[in-house]
C-alpha cells in the first residue's frame, strides 16, 4: 500500500494548475447515460473515482474510454439495470446513476452506497425526490429497488434535509426530471458550482433547465437528449487546498486555471488569518508569512464555507497563535483527522461538531493515518510545516480526489515523495 512522506520546512513557491472538478465530473458522467449519441468530456481529472465511475457505466453496457484528461462515453447500448455492491461500495457517487437509469430504462437496482468515513450521509432526499417524480422505490437486502414503468412525471418538491440542501439529491433528481413528462420544480435545491456544471452539461445536450445556482430549479421535460462535447469546471476544493498550502508554509504560490468566484469564502478566511491574496482572471496568488490571527469558521452549504475545506483549515490553524474554532454543520462527525494532528503536537479538542484549536509554535513529524479524502490532504499539509519527516498512510483516499498531489507539491518546492509497497 502506498505512503506519502513529507519533510517539513520548505516554503512553497511557484505556480500550480488546477484540474477539473471531481465532484462535477462524477454526476456529469452519470448524466451522459441520458444521451443517445456519444459524449466527450474534457478537463476531467485523472483520479481513482473517475475510473470507478467509468467501471460503473461499463457494467451498464456503456462504452467508456478514458484518454488523457478526457472521457468518451457512448450510451447507445445502455441496457443493464443493476449496479452490484462490489462496485458501489468503493464510491458513494455511484448512486448518481439511479436517476438516469429510471429516466432511460424505467427501472434500476442499485446497491446502497459506500464512500468516505465522515459520518452519516443518508440518501433519503434522493429517494424522496425520485418518488415525487412517480418512481416506486423500495429498500431491500441492501439494494435500492426502483421502477417507473409508466414513465416519470414532473412534480414540485422540497429537497431540504436536516443539514440543508443536498448536492447529490439535487443532481440525481435533476437528471431524472430532464426526461420526465411535464414540469419539475425543485425547491431548496443545492446551489453548489457542481450542480450548476451538471445543469450546463445537460443543457448542452438539449435539456431545458432554469435556475441552477439558485435555491429553485425548474425543469421542462424533453423526449430525448443529444450528444456533444463539454468542458468540466475547475475543482474549487483542489484550488482551495493549494491556497492553504501556500499560506501555511509562508510561501508565494499562484493557483491558476481556477474559478476565483467559486472560492470567495475560502479567500475571505485566508485573508482574515493574515495571508496576502490577489486575483487576476483565473489565477489567485497567495503569500503567507504573517498568519497571526485566530478565526472562527462555520461550514455551510454553498455559497458558505465548504465542509470539504474544513480539514485543511484545521491543519493550518493548528499553528496560528491564539484560539480558533471550526464548526462543521454539514458533517459534525468529520473530525477524525484531529486525533492524528494531535499526534503531531497540535492542541485541538473536537466535540459535538466543533473543533477548538489552540495554536502551537511548531508541529512535529509523525506517522499518521488518513481516514478520508480531505483528511488525507490535511495531514499532507501538516507534514509540510512539521519538523522532521511525516509518513501518511492510507493514501488511496487522497488518490480519489487529488491528481498527483505529490508531483504538484514537489513542483512548488515541497520535499515530498510517494513510496510504493515494497520500496
Amino acid at each position: 500500500m502506498d505512503q506519502i512522506r513529507v519533510t517539513g520546512g520548505k516554503a512553497l513557491r511557484g505556480e500550480v494548475k488546477i484540474s477539473g472538478s471531481k465532484n462535477a465530473t462524477l454526476p456529469i458522467m452519470a448524466a451522459a447515460l441520458l444521451a443517445e449519441k456519444p459524449v466527450t468530456l474534457t478537463n476531467t481529472p485523472l483520479l481513482q473515482d473517475v475510473r470507478t465511475m467509468a467501471a460503473v457505466l461499463q457494467i451498464l453496457g456503456v462504452k467508456v474510454t478514458l484518454k488523457d484528461r478526457s472521457v468518451l462515453i457512448d450510451a447507445k447500448d445502455f441496457s443493464a439495470a443493476e449496479i452490484p455492491y462490489d462496485v458501489v461500495r468503493k464510491m458513494r457517487a455511484s448512486v448518481y446513476v439511479l436517476g438516469p437509469m429510471l429516466a432511460r430504462l424505467g427501472q434500476a437496482r442499485v446497491s446502497l452506497p459506500g464512500g468516505c468515513a465522515i459520518g452519516p450521509r443518508p440518501i433519503d432526499l434522493h429517494i424522496k425526490g425520485l418518488r415525487a417524480l412517480g418512481a416506486d422505490i423500495q429498500l431491500e437486502h441492501g439494494y435500492i429497488e426502483a421502477s417507473a414503468r409508466k414513465g416519470l412525471r414532473g412534480a414540485e418538491m422540497w429537497l431540504e434535509g436536516p443539514n440543508g440542501s443536498s448536492v447529490g439529491a439535487t443532481c440525481n433528481v435533476m437528471m431524472a426530471a430532464v426526461m420526465a413528462k411535464g414540469t419539475t420544480v425543485i425547491h431548496a435545491a443545492a446551489r453548489e458550482p457542481e450542480v450548476c456544471d451538471t445543469a450546463e452539461f445537460l443543457k448542452s445536450l438539449g435539456a431545458r433547465i432554469e435556475g441552477a445556482g439558485s435555491s429553485t430549479i425548474t425543469i421542462e421535460g424533453v423526449d430525448r437528449l443529444d450528444g456533444g462535447k463539454y468542458r468540466v469546471v475547475a475543482d474549487r476544493i483542489e484550488a482551495g487546498t493549494y491556497l492553504v498550502a501556500g499560506a501555511m508554509t509562508g510561501g508565494d504560490v499562484k493557483v491558476s486555471d481556477c474559478r476565483p468566484d467559486h472560492l470567495e469564502t475560502v479567500i475571505e478566511k485566508l485573508a482574515e488569518v493574515g495571508a496576502d491574496l490577489s486575483v487576476d482572471g483565473t489565477t489567485i496568488r497567495v503569500r503567507g508569512g504573517n498568519l497571526s490571527h485566530p478565526i472562527a469558521i462555520r461550514t455551510l452549504p454553498y455559497p458558505g464555507f465548504p465542509t470539504d475545506m474544513q480539514a485543511q483549515f484545521t491543519s493550518m490553524l493548528a499553528v496560528v497563535p491564539g484560539t480558533s474554532t471550526v464548526t462543521d454543520t454539514i458533517y459534525p462527525d468529520r473530525f477524525i483527522h484531529v486525533a492524528e494532528l494531535n499526534r503531531m503536537g497540535a492542541d485541538i479538542h473536537a466535540h459535538a461538531g466543533v473543533a477548538t484549536i489552540k495554536g502551537v509554535k511548531l508541529l512535529s513529524a509523525a506517522p499518521v493515518m488518513a481516514s478520508d479524502l480531505r483528511a488525507s490532504a490535511a495531514l499532507v499539509l501538516a507534514g509540510l510545516i512539521a519538523k522532521g519527516t511525516t509518513t501518511v498512510l492510507r493514501v488511496y483516499h487522497i488518490d480519489r480526489g487529488y491528481e498527483s498531489i505529490e508531483k504538484k507539491l514537489s513542483a512548488l518546492g515541497a520535499q515530498i515523495e510517494r513510496i510504493s509497497k515494497g520500496q
